[in-house]
């Protein structure tokens, strides 16, 4: 399957590298943009209350990326996914994790991210989140964008750009509730996270609300303690919830809040996606280690070929312990330590930059090392002085297929959406010379 994203012709002029260092041009057209985000009468007034509230959540420009580095990720991910099918691996995953995780009604899992940094040998994986935000925004982002000069006129006028993406995303859901429920009919969805109106990427529970409602869904946005376990049902106002779209950061749902919702789940009572199960399998940064380990792998039953795409494109992640403290530290500087149950780059830490009391914390901690992969650059215009910027690239995923690339630009250590000039931004695949 083919990622929903700016694919272009063969070009002779220049390289994605050439272009993300020299083209300063800005591409997005801001009211082309709120049609998108508005484009039904429930949403007006989504564009106002974003540029007021998250200025830098949008870039005003693109990202460029060659060919080559679009099949890899794409490849990457899809032997991630066949790994962590097979019994091995799922057994060592789910042994670390809260017995809820061993729970399998049948749903994959929606809304998947794979977040990659780019490099000479190809595209690094950073990270896998389970419920990784930004979907439907990068969706509008991408129908948003206009032509900017001769030189790239081939990038927006793709007749990719046509819209199949939004029904491609009811479509997973749809999936999601045939795995466990069958042809039962389907009536409503709840789209639930902690006081969702705080969270950053509200807006777009909105446009989900928006789609659900579009196929006769009946929508709403809740917080988890809003919801009762009665009578073996979970209960929303009184109503039976038939599917809940989980954006909870409490990944086994074990705060109290969660109760509710972690006894339907546990019955089989709710359609919940994505669950525990994919977070244990997938976005544990435990699975990092097992993943850049090519002799336990090959011990699973994993294919030569897969080895090989995960020996290129998965850092060596090890996990940090006392006994190795002596070592991890002298190598510091080399390295990335995360939260085994970090999200969003949340008390991760660049080795480089660690002090005394910091390296305490996470000795005391749970935390993984990863070699570190410094991310790539994207020359933008911020006030009329060129700026480099910092960016990854976010691969939305459902059952092992790309279905979209974007860009996260940034400053700082992590992406964090405080950027001038920075924040999401559509993704242009570009063929390096010689390619068809």
């Amino acid at each position: 399957m083919t990622p929903a994203l700016l694919t272009a012709p063969k070009l002779n002029t220049s390289s994605a590298e050439a272009l993300n260092r020299d083209c300063f041009c800005r591409t997005l057209n801001r009211e082309r943009l709120r049609e998108q985000l508005e484009h039904d009468p429930s949403l007006q007034g989504l564009m106002d209350n974003i540029s007021q509230t998250r200025p830098y959540l949008f870039s005003s420009t693109v990202v460029f990326l060659s060919g080559q580095m679009q099949r890899q990720i794409c490849a990457t991910v899809a032997a991630i996914e066949r790994v962590a099918a097979l019994p091995g691996y799922q057994a060592q995953a789910l042994a670390r994790a809260d017995g809820i995780a061993r729970r399998a009604w049948g749903p994959l899992g929606v809304c998947m991210g794979y977040d990659f940094h780019l490099n000479a040998h190809g595209p690094q994986l950073i990270e896998i989140n389970t419920n990784a935000g930004g979907l439907l925004l990068n969706a509008a982002l991408a129908r948003a964008q206009e032509t900017c000069c001769d030189e790239l006129d081939w990038a927006f006028s793709s007749p990719t750009r046509r819209d199949t993406l939004r029904q491609g995303v009811f479509d997973m859901f749809a999936t999601e509730w045939r795995l466990q429920r069958g042809d039962a009919p389907w009536r409503n969805v709840l789209i639930v996270d902690s006081t969702p109106d705080s969270q950053y990427l509200a807006p777009e529970f909105e446009l989900f609300r928006q789609l659900f409602t579009q196929h006769g869904l009946q929508t709403h946005i809740a917080d988890p303690g809003e919801l009762h376990w009665q009578g073996g049902q979970l209960l929303y106002q009184g109503t039976p919830v038939d599917m809940v779209y989980n954006r909870l950061t409490d990944f086994y749902l074990q705060e109290p809040a969660q109760l509710a919702l972690r006894l339907a789940h546990e019955a089989g009572a709710v359609v919940l996606t994505p669950h525990p199960r994919a977070h244990a399998l997938l976005a544990d940064k435990r699975n990092l280690i097992a993943l850049s380990q090519d002799e336990q792998l090959a011990a699973w039953g994993a294919s030569a070929a897969d080895r090989q795409l995960l020996g290129q494109n998965v850092p060596s992640t090890r996990l940090v312990t006392q006994a190795h403290a002596e070592a991890l530290w002298a190598q510091r500087r080399e390295l990335f330590f995360k939260p085994v149950a970090g999200y969003g780059a949340k008390a991760a830490y660049r080795g480089d930059k660690l002090t005394r009391r910091v390296w305490s914390d996470i000795l005391a901690g749970d935390f993984v090392a990863q070699a570190l992969v410094p991310p790539s650059a994207r020359m933008v215009e911020v006030d009329g002085v060129p700026t480099d910027l910092k960016f990854d690239i976010r691969a939305y995923t459902y059952a092992g297929q790309v279905q979209l690339l974007a860009a996260r630009m940034y400053t700082g250590q992590t992406t964090n959406f405080r950027t001038l000039g920075g924040g999401f931004a559509p993704v242009i695949a570009v063929p390096e010379l010689g390619e068809p």
